[in-house]
């Protein structure tokens, strides 16, 4: 007999919170993974992404942006770990705002502005990566980078790397997506 069907106890409420805890535990591996990505030394040195607050968190949304995508494409579980990394990331956020000195009346003032910030980001990077858009990805990167902007070779050679980086993770299978260890990035980095 199946579990939960007719004539059966219902599944135990413990089952859902191990999974549930399993799925934070792995998307925090990711969201790691994430933040070493985006911080990787040649994005800055090479790429001249402007070593700045607005920079660094452009380069971890674009990071995890990227990740999210590939993982939401599987459905199922990978789509609720991709929710998952998107919740650590938040989280991360409010942490570093407290941090920084943000007071909890105005918390959720600076929450709101950031999840705007994000979600439009994820609008306009979805699709210049389903355009395969290098043009509409160099614009968004040159807009939301802030200053001192790159030049235009270095934003054509970054929008050029999320689009292979999107490329070989959409062409990555779930337990590839799932550990940081095998992620397809280029080069090791």
């Amino acid at each position: 007999m199946t579990e939960g069907g007719p004539g059966t106890n219902p599944p135990s409420p413990w089952r859902w919170w191990r999974r549930r805890r399993a799925r934070r535990e792995r998307a925090a591996r990711l969201y790691a993974a994430v933040v070493r990505a985006a911080r990787a030394p040649f994005l800055y040195r090479e790429l001249e992404v402007p070593d700045t607050v607005e920079a660094r968190f452009e380069m971890v949304s674009l990071h995890l942006l990227v990740v999210a995508r590939a993982l939401r494409r599987h459905g199922g579980e990978e789509a609720a770990l991709a929710q998952s990394l998107v919740d650590t990331f938040f989280t991360d956020l409010d942490r570093n705002l407290r941090d920084m000195g943000i007071g909890d009346l105005s918390m959720g003032r600076h929450m709101k502005r950031l999840l705007r910030t994000f979600l439009a980001r994820a609008r306009d990077l979805e699709a210049a990566l389903a355009a395969r858009d290098e043009k509409a990805l160099s614009a968004l990167l040159a807009r939301n980078l802030g200053e001192p902007r790159p030049h235009d070779e270095a934003l054509t050679a970054l929008a050029r790397r999320f689009l292979e980086l999107d490329t070989r993770f959409q062409q990555a299978d779930p337990a590839q997506l799932t550990d940081p260890d095998r992620w397809p990035m280029e080069g090791g980095r």
